[in-house]
Order: structure tokens, then C-alpha cells, then sequence
């Protein structure tokens, strides 16, 4: 059929977090025509709402670091994680040119990062792994360098940070800023960063908005089109190709046409409630989820409607998760390694360590959840000691909590263990029993139920002041309960692509003309997460790599 269309570009990208935005800036970098389209009024995608850490093996900044990685290493990594579980081709793939994104975004864009010494890779103690970590982050980003226009339209993630400019690398020592000198001088930093701002009118950012920012002054600077409010209605087909879309502009529908080929990176469907009831493990909810409200699966459903085959649909990109009164989801990733803590079940009994990788507990939420004990939710318990010492939930050393969290009931409080297995509908002498058997282990240095504290991940956000960082007894009250829910910052199941990021049917051919990258397609972790940035890692690859394929097809002259 011959379409009329309204404009025409060689790379039409669908969705404006990192994948969407990495595959424009390299279509631009090639010398092509690239159009992001974004169906929310702002751009940034979830990526804008997270740490904005980036996991590539074997990247420059590792190397500058004098880490010793090696493609052997990481190969051997990823296959102690991921295993066989995703071809091995989209793995090398993943290993061969992640490190080429990087080191080319680096030196042709402002998309840079440091390296975050110590944040381990997830499973450090496997073959491969790194305990010193892998994991790089955006540099801090003064928002004034973007117009006002694209200041106004960023996504913000809304942290508790109370106006600081706060690094991944900052808040490991933060977490601990009443226990060591490192946290009190990476204080001191932040409130100098915090004056200097003041003092010079900038506004930095940090994390997942400092890498979209630039992205976005990137986008601007290489001349790449960005359209808001511009939802995706459908893909457009030619003579047994994708060649272009169709979008909705200012109560228009525009047909878009698409010379080289249609991006999907429109992100996961967290916000649609009848997938995550037909494809997600049960119960489920879309008021869990941190990913922004505008995942709600249409680049999937339209993908599907094409033909394409679909895998991993049963799994997220787990983060447990506490939803207070205001009904935002806060993720508790250092929360989950203090000691003084403890997660239990319904009866009141601790069923995993509560300082795993944050994926691995919201599989032990579900493995372990049945009639006669329920994990969904689970209950945070915490003690005074533990809440006038560490950072919780965005509240600094002894904060105390709002007070709508304990009038609403969100937050339990009693001055016994007893009284709070009461509160929360466990028997008192199951929850005391619970807690007694962790505090011996807590004083004997070993958690030998579940080894809490063994794995270098866990101790990254644990108090070293400590003999062994993540275990003190729970002794001091008053106490507190606080519902935590199996949430995430993302799905991960969504359409198969082949190495070079098209998307493939059920019979392994190529829907022509289409590719797919970040939580729109199925990740290339599997079921597993090796390590900080193991999302936004692998969309800007696969990103990288699809605009890199349409450059190379079009200089060749075929699809």
C-alpha cells in the first residue's frame, strides 16, 4: 500500500528514557534523520526516576580505574548469572559493544560518567564478578546549560533530598553520616556543593535526571527532533515492512515515516493492571511499581499486533518497596542492608536476607508467600537504636517519621516486640522468637540462617563500624512495623530481538524495519540482575546497536 505521509526522518524513536534517547543521539552520530516520540508531557522515561548507574563490562572507566576487567571475565561473569537463559549471541553482543557505547558517547556527546568505586556487582563471590563493582554513573549536570523549554519538560524524580545534589558514590557514606568520618565529610561535601550552587547560581543534578539531561543537551547539540505529548497509535506497514508510525500531535494523527527503521523504547507495561494479572506472578500491582506512569505497554501490544514473539513476560526488575499514604512507591534498596532490621512474614518469621540484591528478595517475597504465612506484603521491623542511626526512607538519623504515616496506620509502633507482632497479626511469641534468634546471631557476628552480611554486596550499605556491618540486635524500643510490598522499577519480559536489536517472530525471522531496546523488549540479563545499572547498561547498547545496524544497512544500500 502507499501511505501519505506528514514527515519524514530515517530513525523514529519511540520513548524518551536512556534506550530511546541512546538510539537518536547515535542515528545523529551516523548522520542520520532521528525523531523521539514521547507520549507523556514530559521526557526522561523511568530512567529519569532512577540512580542512573550504568553496568558495562570491560568499559574505559574501568580500566582508567586499574580494575583488570577482561571480555573473559565478564563473559564467565554473565554466564554464572544469566546463564543459558538468553542466547549467547545477544550476550556477546552486549559484551563486544557495550564498551564502544560508552567510550563513543564519552568523546562525541555529553553523555559521561564516572566510574563508582565499590558498588559491587550483585553476585561478587561468582565466577567472574567484581567486588570492587563495575558500575558507572552519570557526571553531575548543571540544568541551566538546557533551555528553558527543556529545563521545564525534564522529568523529575522528586527525591527526599531536600535540595542536595547527592551521587550514588555520596549516599553509601551519607547512609552512615552519624557512624564514620567518611560520612561526615562526604557531608561536608554536599553541603559545599549545596552553598556553591547558591553562591553561583547553578543547578546541578545528579543520578538518573543528570544522565537524561544530558542525553537531552546531546540530543540538542547533534540536532535530533523531540516531540511531547505525541503518543504512539500505530505502526505503519509497506510492502512486508515497518515504515513508519503514526502519532498523535495536538488532537492530530500524523503518519511519520521512517526510512531506515522504527526504535521501540517505549518501556515495560508496570502501569497496566490487566497484563500484570495476565502475565506477572499473583498478587500484583501497578501501585507497587516505581517506573513512570507512562509504561503501560503500548510499544509491547503493537509489537505483538506485528507479529513479534514475546519472552520473560512472568518477570520484573524487582524492588521491594514501601507505599506510604501519598501513594509513591519508595524503593529500599540501603534500607534493607542496616542492621537492627529484620523483614518477616506474616507469622512473623524472617524467610531470606533481607540484604540480597533487591531483585533476588522480591523472587523470595513470591517463593515464599502461601495462605498460612503471607510475604506479600512483609513487615519491616526496626528498632529505635537502628532509627536514630541510619538514613530510612528519605529521613535523616532519629527524623522522626511524618506523623500521617503513624496516624494512618502505615507505620506500626509499640514499645515491645510483643505489642507490635499484635499490631501487625502475628503471634507475639513467634515475632519474639524471630527476633531473639536474630540478636543471637547478631552479637555472634553470623547470620547462619540466611548470611546476612556474607556477600560484599550486602556489607556495600552496612555500618563498618560494625564487626560484621549488617547485623546488630533489635533491643531498644519503641518499635516499628512497616508493610513492604514486592514492587519494581520496571517489567523485564517484553519482545525478543535478535543481536542487533530487530525484533524477531516466533520463527526466529526479522519483522523488517523494527527494532526494540530497554524494558520494551526482553531483557538480555534473563532472569537475573549481575550488577548496578544492568537495565540502562544494556538499553543504550542495544539502542547503540540498532542505529548503528540502520546506518550500516542504509550505506549498503538494503533493509
Amino acid at each position: 500500500m502507499n501511505n501519505t505521509w506528514d514527515h519524514t526522518y530515517d530513525v523514529v524513536v519511540v520513548g524518551s528514557g536512556a534506550a530511546g534517547m541512546a538510539a537518536a543521539l547515535t542515528a545523529r552520530l551516523r548522520g542520520l534523520t532521528a525523531l523521539v516520540v514521547e507520549k507523556t508531557a514530559v521526557y526522561g522515561g523511568t530512567t529519569a526516576l532512577s540512580g542512573g548507574a550504568v553496568w558495562v563490562p570491560n568499559n574505559f572507566h574501568l580500566d582508567e580505574a586499574g580494575l583488570g576487567d577482561t571480555p573473559e571475565k565478564a563473559r564467565a561473569y554473565l554466564d554464572a548469572t544469566v546463564g543459558d537463559r538468553v542466547p549467547a549471541d545477544r550476550k556477546d553482543a552486549y559484551l563486544a559493544h557495550g564498551p564502544r557505547m560508552v567510550k563513543e558517547f564519552h568523546d562525541r556527546t555529553a553523555v559521561q560518567f564516572v566510574y563508582t568505586p565499590g558498588y559491587s556487582d550483585y553476585y561478587p563471590e561468582r565466577l567472574g564478578g567484581y567486588p570492587q563493582g563495575r558500575s558507572i554513573e552519570p557526571r553531575i549536570f548543571d540544568l541551566k546549560k538546557l533551555p528553558p523549554e527543556q529545563r521545564a519538560t525534564l522529568r523529575r524524580a522528586g527525591l527526599p533530598t531536600y535540595g542536595l545534589t547527592i551521587t550514588s558514590k555520596d549516599f553509601r557514606h551519607l547512609n552512615m553520616v552519624g557512624r564514620t568520618w567518611a560520612g561526615k565529610r562526604t557531608s561536608a561535601k554536599v553541603g559545599a556543593r549545596a552553598v556553591k550552587a547558591l553562591l553561583t547560581g547553578q543547578k546541578p543534578l545528579a543520578l538518573g535526571e543528570a544522565l537524561i539531561a544530558r542525553m537531552r543537551r546531546s540530543l540538542d547539540l547533534l540536532g535530533g527532533d523531540l516531540w511531547l505529548s505525541a503518543p504512539l497509535t500505530g505502526l505503519v506497514e509497506e510492502n512486508g515492512r515497518i515504515a513508519g508510525v503514526r502519532v498523535t500531535l495536538g488532537n492530530r494523527e500524523l503518519a511519520v515515516r521512517a526510512t531506515g527503521g522504527v526504535v521501540l523504547a517505549s518501556g515495560g507495561f508496570s502501569h497496566h493492571q490487566q497484563l500484570r494479572e495476565k502475565y506477572l506472578p499473583a498478587p500484583t500491582s501497578t501501585e507497587w511499581s516505581a517506573a513512570a506512569e507512562g509504561q503501560t505497554g503500548d510499544g509491547l501490544e503493537l509489537g505483538l499486533a506485528a507479529g513479534a514473539a514475546v519472552d520473560l513476560m512472568d518477570r520484573v526488575w524487582g524492588a521491594p518497596s514501601v507505599v506510604p499514604p501519598d501513594g509513591k512507591p519508595f524503593f529500599l534498596v540501603a534500607d534493607r542492608g542496616v542492621p537492627g532490621m529484620v523483614i518477616v512474614d506474616s507469622a512473623g518469621e524472617r524467610y531470606a536476607n533481607e540484604a540480597a540484591p533487591y531483585h533476588e528478595f522480591v523472587d523470595a517475597m513470591y517463593a515464599h508467600d502461601r495462605p498460612e504465612a503471607t510475604a506479600v506484603p512483609s513487615w519491616l521491623i526496626l528498632d529505635a537504636t537502628s532509627k536514630s542511626r541510619y538514613l530510612f526512607m528519605g529521613l535523616f538519623p532519629g527524623q522522626s517519621f511524618p506523623r500521617p504515616w503513624l496516624e494512618t496506620g502505615f507505620v506500626k509502633k509499640a514499645a515491645s516486640v510483643e505489642e507490635l507482632a499484635t499490631r501487625i497479626g502475628a503471634a507475639p511469641e513467634r515475632l519474639r522468637a524471630t527476633v531473639d534468634r536474630f540478636n543471637g546471631f547478631a552479637r555472634a557476628g553470623r547470620d547462619e540462617d540466611f548470611h546476612r552480611g556474607d556477600s560484599v554486596y550486602d556489607r556495600y550499605y552496612g555500618d563498618p563500624t560494625l564487626p560484621n556491618p549488617n547485623l546488630a540486635p533489635l533491643e531498644k524500643g519503641p518499635y516499628y512495623a512497616i508493610p513492604v510490598h514486592p514492587g519494581d522499577i520496571g517489567t523485564k519480559g517484553g519482545l525478543v530481538t535478535d543481536a542487533t536489536a530487530r525484533v524477531l517472530r516466533e520463527d526466529g525471522t526479522v519483522i523488517d524495519g523494527l527494532y526494540a531496546s530497554g524494558n520494551v523488549s526482553s531483557a538480555v540479563m534473563g532472569e537475573t540482575y549481575p550488577g548496578p545499572g544492568a537495565t540502562i547498561g544494556p538499553a543504550m547498547t542495544f539502542s547503540w546497536l540498532a542505529a548503528h545496524h540502520i546506518a550500516h544497512t542504509r550505506s549498503h544500500g538494503t533493509h
